[in-house]
């Protein structure tokens, strides 16, 4: 065997699972081969075995399923070659469990998915007791569902309400938390102390015929909580399925195909329902959203927490004190993203006063959270403790970095800046590089004042549309100044935008890649431009809503198919709550720039009436009264009355398919240009901006991947037929097309 070791120990076979050139073991080809030989082994050695141990040579003790090669299976064979490997994986599963003889399994690091699965093998599960230990079944949070036996046995051994979180949401768990469910029995201090204790459990159920058992296998075994047709369940379970239907709308069919393997897997006997679980999963790869899922929240997900868009030559970072200028909605929320993370930080407003506002805000969710049970009163004082609200500029010394998070205005942006590196200048924490200027004596290294080196600053704008170049001149040293772009509200938001000027050097990348996942959060980095990637992109899905309105369009017709389409809130919603002012604003300051530059601004249809329904209409927005909906006191909001008579046009040809086409296609046009121009170097950091930043529906994959989804020439042909009759947004140059098939996942 390749990937698996065996030795037996005065009775008891140690089987070690050790993946050659691989820091992870997986499900693959090779492995499944190895479980060929494994089972027959121990069936033919059965007789001299007194009890298995199951472990792992790894830090984990089991990664799951070989995903490539299900990216890699043509789509007509992908269910039936599934179909076949899944059922061949758990015959050996169950050769192995019914020997007769006592199982542990080892778990010494994480077990997911298929790791998991491997894991409920052993009858009896041993733990070390790290709460960083994720154990469970993502599958379905990637488009599959846990075919190896997990849907079986995680049913009857939680019951099938209980289970839901666990299979339905893909909910993972710590060992302390699998040992209060009944799903881990033991937990050690270390992984040094498990191979003793499986023995030990062993030798201690030797001459008991019901330790190499499973609950399910025993006579007097009872599904928790009942069957499907005892009446508690049955009354509950019809609702599920509108639950799941509400929180999917109907755009994943993994959850759906897991409750259907749940509830008839509990209807009929261990080794049928086995069989149900397997058609279930093998269904599954016919739909291409599986495939869309597994490339973005496992594949492009991957890439991004490794690291793959940061400067490999720069040493790893970890700030120790954060200065963050301006205290409103994102820099409170920013505040609260630092000190949940043990990070140091300094809240400066134009007033303590101010800035005592923004701590507040970090306050009023921790002491949520203490209300809730989810944080002790201590760990509440120590977060809040790490929050320095200031009105003085002086005490941003000795910070590694400071977060510029006021108002999208460019002047105020630069003012700023230019306090805040004179001040940390004045109080003699930095030594000036060879190039600087005397009247900025910034640069180089930052040491204390007893000269020991710290480490050299850097400088972020929290802007989300001006472009960093331009905003970095106000710095005197532009090489140290980024673009580190949050989205509101920051403690929900994993996205952060990081954005790389003209200037900006790789240590400064690397040390703003390192902050984000610092704060558990997920990075892309871009290159610079107006709107960066995310900005602009999810302009043009609000922009072309806003269009549609101006043609005539009824505006609920837009926001039930966009909500339909899978995104999560219509176009005319989302710029009522992040202000159609702001977005007149921002186009007075693209005007002014462009004008500036001597090059021409061409206002989209959707811009102008955004203009009008602000200057003309007097309706900025929700924060100033009302824009496209009305918000009355005590009641729900509802779209505003006047839209009707004003816009909408009893002739203007429309359908809800056109519709969703528009606004999901016009933003993977953008999102291609994006890659086209260079704005973005990666489809998977197109992938995962798209659906964490913009809120691109999670079914597709993300917007580069709809398009591949679709078919590179079928999305062609659509977008040609889109601008035939809505205009050139959906065009698509010769250099566009020439970087989408550039790009192209190959597997």
């Amino acid at each position: 065997m390749n990937t698996i070791r065996t030795e037996n120990q005065n009775g008891i076979v140690i089987v070690t699972f050790d993946e050659p050139n691989s820091p992870v073991n997986t499900m693959g080809e090779a492995w499944q081969a190895d479980m060929d030989a494994l089972a027959a082994q121990l069936a033919a050695e059965k007789d001299q075995i007194r009890g298995i141990v199951l472990a792992s040579a790894k830090s984990t003790f089991f990664a799951g399923a070989d995903l490539k090669g299900v990216m890699r299976m043509d789509a007509q064979e992908a269910p039936r070659r599934f179909f076949a490997e899944i059922e061949r994986i758990k015959r050996n599963f169950r050769t192995i469990e019914t020997l007769g003889k006592p199982i542990v399994t080892c778990l010494n690091g994480a077990a997911l998915g298929g790791g998991w699965e491997v894991a409920l093998l052993g009858h009896y599960r041993v733990a070390v007791d790290d709460a960083k230990i994720r154990l469970g079944l993502p599958e379905v949070g990637i488009g599959l569902l846990p075919g190896g036996g997990g849907i079986t046995k995680m049913t009857r051994l939680l019951g099938l309400m209980a289970a839901q979180p666990y299979l339905l949401e893909s909910k993972l768990f710590s060992p302390a938390e699998g040992h209060q469910l009944g799903l881990v029995h033991e937990l050690v201090g270390s992984a040094e102390q498990l191979l003793p204790s499986a023995k030990a459990w062993i030798e201690s159920v030797q001459g008991q015929p019901e330790a190499a058992l499973h609950p399910w296998e025993r006579k007097d075994y009872r599904m928790p909580g009942g069957t499907p047709t005892s009446p508690k369940i049955a009354a509950a379970l019809p609702v599920v399925p509108a639950m799941l239907k509400q929180k999917t709308r109907g755009l994943f069919p993994a959850p759906q195909a897991t409750l259907s393997a749940m509830v008839e897997g509990a209807m009929v006997d261990f080794d049928t329902a086995m069989r149900i679980e397997s058609r279930y999963l093998a269904s599954l790869l016919t739909s291409p959203v599986t495939k869309n899922m597994i490339n973005t929240f496992f594949f492009n997900l991957n890439a991004i927490k490794s690291g793959q868009a940061r400067p490999k030559s720069v040493p790893k970072y970890m700030p120790r004190k954060v200065g963050i200028l301006g205290a409103g909605m994102m820099g409170a929320g920013i505040a609260w993203a630092q000190a949940s993370r043990g990070i140091a930080t300094v809240l400066k407003d134009v007033s303590g006063e101010k800035a005592e506002q923004g701590k507040a805000y970090s306050q009023r969710l921790a002491d949520k959270r203490v209300g809730k049970g989810r944080m002790s009163e201590e760990a509440r004082q120590a977060l809040l403790g790490l929050i320095s609200p200031t009105g003085q500029a002086g005490d941003l010394q000795g910070c590694d970095l400071i977060i510029e998070a006021v108002f999208e205005q460019r002047d105020l942006k630069a003012k700023v800046t230019q306090e805040a590196e004179a001040v940390l200048a004045e109080g003699g924490f930095f030594v000036a590089g060879p190039s600087q200027d005397k009247k900025s004596p910034l640069g180089g290294q930052r040491t204390s004042q007893s000269g020991e080196a710290w480490g050299s600053y850097f400088f972020a704008s929290n802007t989300s549309t001006l472009p960093i170049s331009g905003l970095a001149r106000a710095s005197a040293r532009p090489e140290k100044f980024i673009g580190i772009h949050f989205f509101s509200p920051v403690d929900k938001m994993q996205l952060v935008e990081i954005i790389r000027g003209q200037k900006t050097d790789d240590e400064t990348v690397a040390r703003a890649y390192d902050y984000v996942l610092a704060l558990g959060k997920l990075p892309i980095v871009v290159n610079d431009s107006r709107g960066f990637y995310t900005s602009r992109t999810f302009g043009t899905y609000v922009m072309e809503g806003a269009a549609m309105l101006g043609e005539g369009v009824p505006a609920a017709a837009i926001e039930n198919a966009a909500v339909q389409a899978g995104m999560p809130v219509g176009p005319l919603a989302v710029l009522d709550e992040t202000a159609l002012s702001l977005s007149v604003h921002v186009l007075d300051q693209t005007r002014a720039d462009l004008a500036a530059e001597g090059k021409p601004y061409e206002t989209t249809p959707g811009e102008l009436l955004v203009e009008r329904m602000v200057k003309e209409l007097k309706r900025p927005g929700r924060a100033g009264g009302g824009g496209f909906y009305e918000y009355p006191q005590g009641g729900r909001k509802h779209l505003w009355p006047r839209l009707k008579p004003l816009f909408e046009k009893p002739d203007a040809e429309w359908s809800a398919q056109e519709i969703k086409d528009r606004l999901l296609y016009r933003q993977s046009v953008e999102t291609a240009r994006c890659l086209a121009e260079g704005v973005l170097t990666s489809v998977h950091e197109a992938n995962v901006g798209s659906i964490f930043g913009i809120g691109f529906p999670g079914w597709t994959g993300g917007a580069m991947q709809f398009i591949y989804g679709q078919g590179i020439e079928a999305f062609e042909r659509r977008c040609a037929e889109l601008a035939a009759r809505h205009g050139v947004g959906f065009s698509l140059s010769e250099e566009v097309k020439a970087a989408i098939r550039r790009f192209e996942p190959r597997w």
